[in-house]
């Protein structure tokens, strides 16, 4: 594979990566596996003592498992969404953060679904899901709309990819040979002919408009489970749109997040410049405020129409001694926080920008947690002499660990993945000096500071 300047410059910085590990990586990789071992273990109790040791009863059936699901799909969609997006309209800028948006689709569609298998009972079973599926159930078709999604997501990964591995195979890295078989087989004799860069443009083209729609159609499908329950707070009529928007807002304030923790970790300033920062920013800011329209029509409708039921679940939710605080922080701070400091000249800079990202994404796993349990916690049916415990759901420590341990192979998977790919795209990386906004950019790389 022929390089320019600029791209074999990129490839020369991030060389380093692909041949060694380093003790920090080694470090934060037998961390982030300690966590994945307590959940292990958490796990084990749970298949051998049953859900009773989880917060999880005949009433709240579901907790924070399907809470991390949802906030993790969504992770996953908003990035299918946004690599699709900027590779379709060729966004000069976001040439560099394609991969790491197409990294954290790839990522979190395997994490996600785990925390559904943490709810079932019998994994003995689990197979019954696909030799007697009810094709009535719309959890039926969630199952084979997420594997399609799945597979439609590491083929875009890896037909952008096909490139790199191409230029990694050429560069007679330091690497052991195992590596470089593996990298010579999965560039699948690519020369970079034009031809060959023809058909893979075509296919990433295609690929694109395939999953753009369908991450739409997925994330629909999943509020339907919701938005098709007569139940109190989930039966509406916004669901669909609602759970699409919050997916892309949540997304886009991950992206940030991981782009910022790159840029300092592997000092890449040369790549994610404070432009990226201030466009995802402005992205951001949209997306809150649709996400605030949404949220706002929510709650209104509730409120406004008192029927009984939902004025049962607009009551916990607002109610200082119930849910009042929690809600108060999901919406100052997922929806106001990165508005105001988007907006404002003086506050929209690159650590503001992540810092009301990361806030946000907190906020938004918050209002997944509202949207679950304060329903669930309302039965549709008058209960008495029941237990509190039955009825009121608190979360247990296995429930907790699980969640901390899928956190950790999220991380894992980020920082392992950067081990054995450019982070940043090489051979599709483009002059930034052809393109007037980045002038940042225009620093010589071995100016910068080294990598550790």
């Amino acid at each position: 594979m022929e390089l320019n300047r600029y791209q074999q410059e990129a490839f020369s910085y991030q060389r380093p990566f692909l041949e060694k590990f380093g003790s920090k990586t080694v470090i934060w990789s037998l961390f982030f596996l300690g966590w994945i071992s307590v959940g292990a273990y958490a796990l084990y109790l749970q298949i051998t003592k049953g859900h009773s040791i989880t917060g999880m009863r005949d009433n709240v059936v579901w907790g924070l498992y399907i809470v991390n699901f949802i906030f993790f799909i969504g992770l996953s969609y908003a990035g299918s969404i946004i690599a699709g997006l900027l590779h379709l309209f060729k966004v000069p800028w976001g040439k560099p953060i394609v991969r790491l948006a197409q990294m954290m689709t790839i990522i979190s569609v395997i994490v996600g679904p785990i925390f559904i298998l943490l709810c079932v009972g019998r994994f003995d079973r689990l197979h019954h899901l696909f030799i007697y599926p009810r094709i009535q159930s719309p959890l039926t078709w969630d199952v084979l709309a997420i594997l399609t999604y799945f597979v439609g997501s590491a083929l875009f990964l890896y037909m952008a990819l096909i490139k790199d591995f191409a230029v990694y195979r050429d560069a007679k890295l330091n690497i052991p040979k195992w590596k470089q078989k593996l990298y010579k087989f999965l560039a699948t004799g690519c020369r970079g002919v034009a031809s060959q860069k023809r058909h893979l443009i075509l296919s990433q083209n295609l690929l694109a408009i395939i999953l753009i729609p369908l991450s739409i159609m997925v994330s629909s499908i999943l509020s339907w489970i919701f938005g098709m329950t007569l139940r109190p707070g989930w039966h509406s009529t916004i669901f669909g749109p609602y759970f699409v928007l919050g997916a892309l807002y949540s997304g886009c304030g991950a992206l940030i997040v991981i782009m910022w923790v790159y840029r300092v970790r592997y000092k890449m300033q040369q790549y994610f410049t404070d432009k990226h920062f201030v466009y995802l920013g402005y992205s951001m800011m949209v997306l809150a405020a649709g996400y605030g329209y949404f949220t706002f029509s929510e709650y209104f409708t509730s409120w406004f129409g008192s029927a009984k039921w939902d004025s049962e679940v607009i009551n916990k939710l607002f109610s200082p001694k119930e849910y009042g605080w929690w809600t108060l922080f999901a919406n100052a701070a997922g929806i106001l926080l990165p508005i105001v400091i988007v907006a404002i000249p003086a506050t929209r800079k690159r650590n503001w920008i992540t810092f009301a990202a990361f806030v946000m994404v907190m906020a938004l796993w918050v209002k997944r947690y509202l949207i679950i349990v304060p329903t669930l916690e309302t039965p549709a049916l008058p209960m008495e002499d029941t237990r509190i415990a039955y009825v009121k759901y608190s979360a247990t420590w296995p429930e907790w660990a699980l969640t901390f341990a899928g956190v950790a192979t999220f991380l894992l998977f980020f920082t392992l993945m950067s081990r054995f790919i450019t982070v940043v795209p090489v051979s599709d990386l483009e002059d930034p000096a052809l393109h007037p906004p980045f002038p940042h950019s225009r620093k010589p790389i071995q100016e910068l500071t080294q990598p550790a």
